[in-house]
């Protein structure tokens, strides 16, 4: 059965018991808890949740988007009919503007929050997740490392760059990942700055699993274990009667079984996947869930 539904539940099941509540920028309260690790083998599972429904597809063209296509561009996804990243599209005039909090002198305010950025920007997210990708040829480099250096212990993507946070609308929550070869198993450790539970938890798990796989087969090496450290595990107060449904499925009909990950054995280049809306060279088989689960965004 699914190992990564009895982890999720139960870290969800601690938020809600020993979190604290907490204001934030959105202008929704979260609540947290301040740290949480998780570690995967995939020689075992591949992990999708069971106990709600996880749309592979949309997961998927988001990780290609920002490690392949290597790109900040909100229509890239849309093409695609993948509208996670709408919300934080800049206009065509260069403006991106929310609802969020501030704080003066220490007491909450809401205000309408505005970001101009130059006009080359427009239809982007800004200086983040592919941007940086793009900029450090950070795949072609680690791609190139365990083909030619497999002990190299400097295997380290990092979309966390100072100079280019004033420029991103959304700096990287997932900003750090560290890749290792032991005894022919490619592992991973991905670090999370700040994890909305409910809605970005699920989608990047499965989509780190996917990108190890994917690094692994085009370097001839093996799936091995990702450890997964987060920093702010959260539940917005808007999501928490989501989750409370989750864990009653969880509760009452326990959790399915895991599916499988199918890669096209033929393609043997990371750059050649395809990542049409299509997605014809990935998919998971013998997917069983429970369902959809709506949850609102908060941002």
């Amino acid at each position: 059965m699914s190992k990564w539904d009895v982890d999720y539940i139960n870290l969800c099941k601690k938020i809600l018991s020993e979190g604290k509540k907490v204001k934030n920028r959105t202008g929704i309260d979260s609540i947290k808890i301040p740290s949480y690790h998780i570690q995967f083998n995939l020689q075992e599972e591949f992990p999708v949740l069971t106990t709600k429904k996880l749309y592979f597809r949309q997961a998927i063209l988001e990780m290609l988007w920002i490690y392949q296509a290597q790109s900040n561009d909100v229509r890239w996804l849309q093409e695609r009919n993948v509208h996670i990243w709408d919300e934080w599209e800049i206009d065509e005039n260069g403006i991106w503007e929310a609802e969020q909090l501030i704080f003066e002198d220490g007491k909450p305010k809401k205000i309408s929050v505005k970001k101009e950025f130059p006009k080359e920007y427009a239809h982007t997210i800004g200086t983040a997740y592919g941007y940086i990708v793009n900029k450090f040829h950070m795949t072609e480099n680690l791609i190139n490392t365990l083909k030619q250096n497999k002990t190299d212990r400097r295997m380290v993507i990092s979309l966390w760059q100072n100079d280019y946070l004033d420029t991103a609308v959304l700096p990287s929550c997932v900003w750090s990942s560290e890749w290792d070869v032991t005894d022919g198993y490619l592992n991973l450790w991905v670090h999370q700055r700040s994890c909305d539970v409910p809605l970005g938890l699920p989608f990047n798990v499965t989509q780190y699993a996917t990108l190890l796989c994917l690094i692994a087969k085009v370097t001839n090496l093996k799936p091995g274990v990702i450890d997964w450290s987060i920093k702010d595990a959260h539940i917005y107060e808007n999501q928490i009667y989501g989750i409370k449904e989750q864990i009653e499925r969880f509760d009452k009909k326990g959790h399915l079984k895991a599916p499988t990950l199918w890669i096209n054995p033929e393609i043997d280049d990371f750059f050649k996947f395809d990542n049409s809306k299509d997605l014809k060279d990935i998919r998971i088989e013998n997917y069983e869930d429970m369902g959809p689960i709506h949850f609102d965004i908060a941002r």
